[in-house]
């Protein structure tokens, strides 16, 4: 397909991002496999971001990952100074035929009220699309917006305004190849995420001391990536950490369950160290508190061959075959049985599912058909 996109991919992590992130991760999938199809790929991002395309633009130095958790009055510039830097990229280059935008609210608010030149947009809804119920159920997209989900669940939790903007759904995949299989399984359960009270990782912890079972439990606190960085920060009085909702949570629900040995928080992991933990897994933990809408890392252990062991949430409930690549459970009660039976699910059907249905080139020819779509209900021709 030739055409000229551009990628907005927010302010908050680089891509691909050098462990934790999920947005980012996903746009680091689909980025080498739409130019593969002749996509030529403008992206707006910040500094450190490594991923090759035509053309790219940092709207900071770094990512703002680490101020996500802090008040609203903090943080509401940050998303506002990113878009600035697209609306500027978007003057420098007319060429452009189509916005994919993955920013949450502000991308799709500041973009529907450019004029009837500006380029149409397709904006990824990543989110519980209950956050923002005043938005999504009163924006209109003046037939330049149109939106995709990420699940058949997130799409039935839209209000019906936004679901008639809504073209379709594109699960989310990983670049298979990437991650290898490792058949050979160890003891230690595994939770991957940032830790908030949504994902139920004090659940996790709980379940796995009252059952005498060690668990890593992976990911960033309220944006800090390791132990004696958080509580080195916490030692001063006057840290805004303070107050972030998310490392109230981890002090108050889930550190009292540590030891240091069997359950323990090791911090945010990338890289190598990321692949030999999620393949070596006995299984990933999910017992989230909400209706995730796309579930990411569930792919991510999938494709290792290391089952997922999930409450029957939202997208999950799509990406896990009860009994072939994991187990879906109705509540704490039964999600403690299945953890014990983790050893049933093959490694095989693991991969196979992902190879079957969350692929990166699968992913891609999804969104091509999403940007014809976009192009021809508003008239476009590609420039």
């Amino acid at each position: 397909m030739s055409v000229t996109i551009l990628m907005n991919a927010g302010p908050w992590l680089e891509v691909p991002p050098p462990d934790y992130g999920g947005i980012e991760n996903v746009i680091a999938c689909l980025i080498p496999e739409l130019r593969r199809r002749g996509v030529r790929v403008l992206l707006c991002t910040v500094g450190g971001s490594t991923i090759e395309v035509e053309g790219s633009r940092a709207s900071f130095p770094e990512g703002q990952f680490r101020h996500l958790g802090a008040a609203y009055g903090q943080v509401v510039g940050i998303t506002h100074a990113h878009m600035l830097h697209v609306l500027d990229e978007l003057k420098r280059h007319p060429e452009v035929d189509l916005v994919h935008d993955h920013l949450e609210v502000v991308g799709p608010s500041v973009l529907a009220a450019l004029g009837p030149e500006a380029p149409p947009v397709l904006q990824t809804l990543h989110w519980d699309l209950r956050k923002h119920p005043s938005f999504y159920a009163g924006f209109e997209g003046r037939g330049r917006v149109f939106f995709n989900c990420v699940s058949e669940s997130q799409r039935r939790n839209a209000p019906g305004a936004l679901r008639a903007q809504t073209l379709g759904v594109v699960h989310l995949a990983v670049p298979v190849e990437a991650h290898e299989f490792q058949p050979a399984k160890a003891d230690r359960f595994l939770t991957l995420g940032r830790f908030t009270h949504a994902k139920g990782v004090d659940i996790a912890a709980r379940l796995c001391k009252e059952l005498g079972l060690p668990v890593d439990m992976a990911g960033p606190v309220g944006g800090v990536s390791a132990s004696d960085q958080l509580f080195g920060t916490l030692d001063d009085p006057h840290s805004p950490l303070h107050d972030y909702a998310d490392v109230r949570y981890y002090l108050d629900a889930v550190r009292p369950f540590e030891d240091g040995e069997r359950i323990r928080w090791i911090g945010t992991v990338g890289g190598a160290r990321k692949q030999a933990l999620v393949g070596a897994a006995r299984a990933v933990l999910m017992p989230i508190r909400w209706d995730e809408p796309g579930g990411t890392a569930a792919i991510e252990a999938l494709a290792c061959g290391t089952p997922v062991i999930a409450l029957r949430r939202g997208a999950l409930a799509e990406i896990v075959e009860h009994g072939v690549n994991g187990f879906l459970a109705d509540d704490e009660e039964d999600f403690a049985r299945w953890m014990q039976r983790a050893g049933e699910i093959d490694p095989r059907a693991c991969r196979r599912s992902v190879e079957e249905r969350f692929s990166a080139p699968a992913m891609a020819d999804a969104y091509l058909r999403l940007y014809e779509e976009v192009l021809a209900r508003t008239g476009r021709v590609p420039a």
